[in-house]
């Protein structure tokens, strides 16, 4: 019998394996836990059983999700998306539950009046078990939703906030279905008593917590904080988290609510951000162990069975969101292509209703063989939102001829801005580097066409008298109606490098011989977007410390031409020498694995390399290294020419991945 130790490990191995697939093929991680849990559980290899030591591991994964969860729910952001959150998103949840319960009843209805006993090919659901499943089905996935219009630079767009003001809710619709499905299998008397009695107890208790709660909690993250220890705050923040669970949940309630007021309380304080940072690695391996135990209840032989069953619960309920929050969106007010998109974005299910239905199943509330089913068309629903998202605008162009030609009137705007401009600059973003470069523009009297997604930030240029229009740059539209073929130059101003690389692919298509400058966080995607056709890449990083280094420069009395001088040079070498770091304790990351670094490695005197040349001593093609410079023993560097002599005592700059300065420096150190 394996061991709580044993199959720990195993559920590692199983997440780590399922998430590089996942990497690869360019598909969300929960979906590789899922898989995996297929994979390894009982219904399928039997590597594992779903013991009670690791469940209990992850349902922390809830917690912490929660947790997040509640960090997002600041009162003033809540007060702000008002409409949308408690307008469209109430109505959204409230109205897909009330028609899950409808349709049950008509089905059972029906189904009495054929004669048919045991229901739609064994289906066989309590009013109580469709009340649960539909609060399951409300759920969408904001995981994969968000990533998805991150990269799309939706979040600010029209129906990009519709989209987040009902995932908000259905977030938070999730504490009260917590506390509303265990009470389901009681007699209605029994129901009513005790979600009553859970409700005054949340009163009280948030009433506590809320009045109260905040003001200690920002004193005592201060007072933890002035401790100037990291592991204390990390230490503290686990505290918090998992003490008010334990609070609420030997108050009657979920372990879920505690974390989740946790969340809130400290969404005030401004040490938000830093918690979020820290909280993530918990967040994502708990509740990664969690998709894993849910993809265990997944019985492949149900699905080849039931395939037909499979399918329909894939795309009747996806359909059926699709309309509902389509007419809802329209019905607030959205035009029809704006309702369209939000409701194809919201269409599939979300992380939430696994956990809904997990809980339902704890509670018996539904039966084993309906279990496979449902979980199988909620993953086939999350499969397809990449592919829905995608072909998003396609779809509604086809549906909505008002969104056409809204669309057409919006690209006639840009055009009417840009027809007489020539020679100029189109801006891709216009955040703060953006307004900062048309500022410099403006002083040069070099004319500049703007585009932008957030609303409001055009709305309040425009006004001011700035050349900024609403449109999405990665669109060719967008950009050829900003005169792209006149254009003198283009602009990348938001560090997103797949998003980047839409706007260069459109340049390379339709305009190669306009340059396009690119803004980035740091040198890790230089050669991608040099090979996508970037003419100027600017990483932030290397400017601002060749920025902090002239001014370190100017104050200890160095000329200032001299300074000019020397940042240019080093301007000019940042695609070598710059490109490289020495690698320090805080540089152990993923993303680190794969950058050039610098290495210093000082020969011994007893290095067969001693005495030799540098290129008869390392060839660079075949370890894969640059030589950046040499420094004799007697401090004096050297420039590393192939024919240079190698002494006891030189020090080697080594640039290169790790994996090649490694086998460079066994090379060098030899004895």
């Amino acid at each position: 019998m394996a061991s709580t130790l044993d199959l720990t490990l195993l559920y590692l191995f199983a997440a780590v394996i399922g998430v590089v697939l996942c990497r690869l093929i360019k598909l969300p991680p929960m979906l590789g836990y899922l898989a995996v849990g297929v994979v390894i559980g009982p219904n399928a290899l039997a590597l594992a059983k779903d013991s009670a030591g690791v469940s209990y591991l992850a349902e922390f994964g809830v917690v912490f999700l929660m947790f997040v969860i509640g960090l997002e729910f600041n009162l003033p952001k809540l007060k702000s998306m008002k409409s949308l959150v408690f307008g469209l998103g109430l109505s959204q949840v409230g109205l897909t539950m009330l028609a899950t319960l409808l349709g049950h009843l008509a089905l059972g209805a029906g189904l009495a009046w054929l004669g048919v006993e045991g229901g739609l090919l064994g289906w066989g659901l309590s009013w109580q078990s469709a009340l649960a499943l539909g609060g399951a089905l409300a759920m969408s996935s904001t995981a994969i939703v968000v990533k998805l219009m991150a990269e799309r630079l939706e979040l600010e767009s029209e129906h990009g906030r519709r989209v987040m003001g009902i995932l908000l809710f259905q977030d938070l619709a999730v504490v009260p279905l917590l506390v509303l499905i265990p009470s389901l299998g009681d007699s209605a008397s029994e129901l009513t008593r005790t979600l009553a009695l859970a409700g005054l107890k949340a009163a009280a208790l948030l009433t506590v917590l809320l009045a109260g709660g905040q003001k200690v909690m920002h004193w005592w993250l201060d007072m933890v904080a002035r401790r100037k220890s990291e592991e204390l705050f990390m230490l503290n923040l686990l505290l918090v988290t998992l003490g008010l669970a334990w609070l609420t949940e030997h108050f009657g309630l979920s372990l879920a609510l505690g974390a989740f007021v946790a969340g809130m309380l400290i969404a005030e304080t401004e040490y938000k951000h830093q918690v979020e940072t820290d909280i993530r690695p918990f967040h994502d391996v708990l509740l990664g162990l969690f998709f894993i135990t849910i993809g265990m209840k997944l019985d492949w032989h149900s699905l080849v069975n039931q395939w037909g069953l499979v399918l329909l619960l894939a795309t009747v309920p996806v359909l059926f969101k699709l309309g509902l929050v389509a007419a809802l969106a329209r019905l607030f007010g959205a035009p029809t292509g704006v309702a369209l998109r939000t409701g194809l974005y919201l269409a599939q299910a979300g992380e939430f209703g696994f956990v809904l239905l997990n809980l339902a199943a704890e509670q018996r509330l539904l039966p084993h063989h309906v279990q496979s089913p449902l979980l199988a068309s909620m993953v086939l629903s999350m499969l397809a939102t990449p592919f829905i998202i995608h072909y998003s605008n396609w779809i509604v162009m086809k549906v909505s001829a008002t969104d056409w030609l809204m669309q057409s009137l919006a690209m006639t705007k840009i055009a009417s801005k840009a027809i007489n401009t020539e020679k100029h600059v189109v801006i891709c973003g216009y955040g703060r580097s953006g307004q900062n470069l048309a500022r410099l523009l403006e002083q040069e009297h070099i004319p500049y066409m703007a585009l932008d997604l957030d609303p409001d930030r055009v709305r309040q240029a425009a006004a001011a008298g700035q050349n900024v229009v609403f449109g999405d740059a990665t669109r060719l539209q967008s950009l050829v109606a900003a005169g792209l073929t006149r254009a003198a130059a283009v602009v990348v101003t938001y560090p997103d490098t797949p998003t980047a690389n839409k706007v260069l692919h459109h340049v390379r298509e339709h305009a190669p011989h306009v340059p396009v400058a690119v803004r980035t966080i740091d040198d890790q995607s230089l050669d991608e977007l040099q090979s996508a056709g970037a003419s100027v890449i600017v990483p932030e990083a290397i400017e601002g410390s060749l920025m902090l280094a002239s001014q370190t420069l100017a104050l200890v009395g160095v000329p200032i031409r001299r300074v000019i001088r020397l940042v240019q040079d080093q301007r000019v070498a940042r695609y070598g020498l710059l490109r490289g770091y020495f690698h320090g304790a805080d540089d152990d990351s993923v993303d680190e694995l794969e950058l050039q670094r610098l290495q210093s490695v000082t020969l011994e005197p007893s290095s067969v390399c001693v005495g030799r040349t540098l290129d008869g001593s390392l060839d660079p093609a075949g370890v894969g290294v640059t030589v950046v410079s040499v420094r004799r023993a007697q401090g004096a560097v050297m420039s590393p020419s192939p024919g240079l002599l190698l002494e006891a005592g030189d020090t080697l700059v080594l640039s290169g991945r790790p994996q090649d300065l490694a086998r460079a420096e066994s090379v060098l150190l030899k004895g």
